[in-house]
């Protein structure tokens, strides 16, 4: 494979995702912002007017138009940016996008708050009589759910224009996090000094020289620790902006209000963190095996990243790639393979890196045009689950517009995980069944066991984190650097057990997540990969019937809500089991592992 960073144009096409299909020309695109003016000034017309089911039926279409349009923009600018950042076309492009968004959002904010002040009989008649609103029951059904949480015209516009001020902790952090703060010095493996970083912490904390971990373990945390207050006024500042508006939007605890967009009751949090709980002899036993795999006598929160296999060199071209993903992914169906192998021929991804070029990978589309994948392929391993991954996010986005409305077709975060992490367990099972040596099983069961220990046990520490601090600002209590150091270490000693020495330094880790300042967003990780793994052992063993209620899944969209579309595919969040069924796939892993080692 040609390791030299190419310029965008020397790229074979067949490598390039196919933005054509969203518009022929930059034409069609300014047609269209010129259309989207002309629709908002048309919805403006409505304001004050919305008084029937004529009314709002013909304000609801004309808004879904917009919308459609507004996301179509923004979406071609900000792809054809992302295939080159520094064209300044595409750069100007985006900001015209965003600022259209901005002018129809503005335009449209009357909708919601005039839908709710209409006569409710009216309301309803149209949600359950009036055939025309099929496409729209869900989402005024949806509307309605917040009326006891919608103050009045005068009070919103207080609590909108609040909503610089409540951004100001998460806004200080990132200044202090990623501006301000600065690390030492430290000596990477060969001697040389290395300027600490946020970015090369990974790097130094999975490092195989055992000085090099404990030292960027160190100098990270002397650094925190010394911040302390600060960040403790940040969090205090932040949970107590998180009950204020729950308390004025009339929600019992902060934890009601931020789970109530999807619907979800606050038992499903507090059964996730139970489960954990019940089956915490799961991670202590793999805290073991890492300490005997490494061979240490005292394992530390620094030897918590440290690869315990040595690192799978097997190169993959990209077609290689595609044929494993598409053979490891048969079992979810022929139509479903159909349309992926439709994607990788016709070109819906955009391969490999140019200068330029955004990082990363993401799936990402437009309603009425096939979704898209950005990639950045190295031919590692990660890459062909990486490739798994985004096309399962592109495979949920197109059954879900093929199947719904526009106005239907959005699915919620909360599951929004689940068909990209289903694709990688049914990937890894297929991988593991075809290993060739001890080694490659090895890593691909570290591999795994790693997925379960960040993604379920790590995020399901943190949300309980988040819940002890919410519910002590409730109480009245400030939270101190003390009292949040003492807590969180606590937590770790629970989670990580006896055979790890739970280091002072980790004590101040809490400063350095930001998703803390997305409260009781975390929980959604655990609950994803939970749903993922559960399903993905259904179609394993049960064959047609569990791909035919996961593909409904995935063709539900935003119709209902997201506990409602899962309990159809045969999970139930609403009780423990497909948590403690994840967790004992994780055992069985665990197990495999163990007995690997012991032949």
């Amino acid at each position: 494979m040609d390791k030299k960073l190419k310029d965008r144009k020397d790229i074979d096409d067949k490598y390039k995702w196919k933005l054509e299909d969203i518009y022929e020309s930059d034409k069609e695109w300014n047609d269209d912002f010129d259309k989207a003016k002309k629709i908002i000034r048309q919805l403006s017309d409505f304001k004050g007017k919305i008084k029937d089911s004529e009314s709002l039926l013909n304000v609801l279409k004309l808004n879904d138009a917009l919308q459609m349009i507004i996301e179509k923009l923004f979406v071609y600018a900000r792809m054809k940016r992302d295939e080159d950042n520094s064209n300044g076309k595409y750069q100007a492009l985006t900001d015209k996008a965003m600022r259209i968004n901005i002018e129809a959002s503005s335009a449209t904010s009357f909708i919601a708050p005039e839908i709710l002040s209409m006569d409710e009989k009216i309301l309803k008649s149209c949600i359950e009589e009036n055939a025309d609103f099929i496409d729209y029951r869900h989402f005024l059904e949806d509307l309605l759910r917040y009326k006891p949480h919608t103050l009045s015209d005068k009070e919103e516009m207080i609590l909108a224009e609040s909503e610089v001020m409540a951004h100001s902790p998460e806004n200080i952090f990132k200044m202090l996090d990623n501006a301000d703060i600065r690390f030492p010095s430290i000596e990477d493996e060969d001697g040389d000094l290395v300027e600490l970083t946020h970015g090369n912490y990974i790097r130094f904390i999975s490092s195989k020289d055992r000085n090099v971990r404990k030292k960027s373990f160190e100098s990270l945390y002397s650094v925190y620790k010394n911040f302390a207050n600060t960040y403790a006024a940040m969090t205090d500042s932040n949970v107590k902006k998180d009950v204020f508006y729950s308390k004025i939007r009339n929600y019992s605890t902060s934890l009601e209000a931020s789970l109530f967009d999807d619907n979800v009751p606050v038992s499903v949090y507090d059964n996730l963190i139970e489960a954990i709980h019940e089956k915490i002899n799961l991670l202590h036993r793999y805290v073991s095996l890492r300490k005997r795999m490494l061979n240490l006598d005292e394992l530390h929160m620094y030897d918590l990243y440290v690869p315990l296999v040595a690192d799978f060199d097997k190169e993959y071209e990209y077609e290689e790639a595609k044929d494993i993903v598409l053979k490891a992914l048969e079992p979810l169906g022929n139509e479903y393979v159909s349309i992926l192998r439709e994607g990788f021929d016709s070109r819906w991804i955009d391969v490999y890196e140019n200068r330029g070029k955004t990082s990363g990978a993401y799936s990402w589309g437009t309603y009425g045009v096939h979704p898209f994948v950005l990639l950045n392929f190295q031919g590692k391993l990660d890459d062909v689950f990486t490739i798994a991954h985004e096309m399962g996010h592109s495979l949920h986005t197109y059954y879900s517009d093929k199947a719904q409305k526009y106005i239907n077709s959005h699915y919620k975060i909360f599951v929004a995980e689940v068909a990209s992490t289903c694709n990688e367990s049914i990937l890894i099972d297929y991988l593991l069944k075809n290993a060739r040596d001890k080694s490659e099983k090895l890593y691909l069961l570290n591999h795994y066991l790693e997925q379960f220990k960040g993604t379920i046990f790590r995020q399901v520490m943190f949300a309980e984190f988040e819940k002890y601090t919410h519910e002590e600002a409730e109480k009245g209590e400030a939270l101190t650097a003390e009292k949040l150091c003492k807590k969180y270490h606590e937590l770790n000693q629970f989670y990580y057990g006896n055979d790890i020495i739970v280091d002072d330094e980790i004590d101040y880790e809490w400063e350095r997540i930001p998703h803390f300042y997305s409260s009781f967003y975390v929980y959604k990780y655990a609950t994803g990969f939970s749903a993922a793994v559960a399903l993905s052992q259904m179609i394993l063993n049960e064959g047609d019937a569990a791909v035919k209620r996961y593909i409904e899944f995935l063709k539900s969209g935003g119709s209902d809500y997201p506990l409602n579309i899962l309990k159809k595919a045969g999970v139930d969040l609403t009780t423990k089991k497909p948590v403690l069924d994840a967790l004992t796939v994780f055992e069985n892993v665990l197990d495999e592992m163990e007995r690997l080692l012991d032949r």
